[in-house]
């Protein structure tokens, strides 16, 4: 599960890296800046980005054992974006799994503790 989880996240910050960077090399960032800006929908999707952010800062967080390493990792996530959260998470890839083997293995039926929807 680990070497799935390091590949794909270091494909997907690949693929994102090269876009960036055919993006700095061919676009005018402030241009771009300014029209996502004036949409309604180009809000949306920087409301979704950074939320995403946070997101990804919140699973930090619970993953990271020490604050310091906790702070060392998210606080470049507002800045380096996905990037740096598909660095991170190559880099955490076995805990990652071994925490979602240790949950599973603490609620072996998760469906016996949900409460009914009737």
């Amino acid at each position: 599960m680990s070497v799935l989880i390091r590949l794909l996240a270091a494909l997907g910050t690949a693929v994102l890296t090269g876009l960036i960077i055919l993006a700095i090399r061919h676009g005018d960032f402030s241009a771009a800046g300014e029209w996502l800006t004036s949409r309604p929908w180009g809000v949306v999707t920087l409301f979704d980005l950074y939320f995403g952010f946070l997101i990804g800062a919140v699973l930090i967080a619970a993953v990271e054992r020490d604050w310091r390493k906790s702070l060392f990792w998210i606080l470049p996530v507002f800045v380096l974006g996905n990037v740096w959260t598909g660095v991170w998470l190559c880099v955490r890839a076995r805990r990652i799994a071994q925490l979602s083997t240790l949950l599973a293995a603490a609620n072996p039926d998760p469906a016996a503790n949900r409460a009914p929807l009737v």
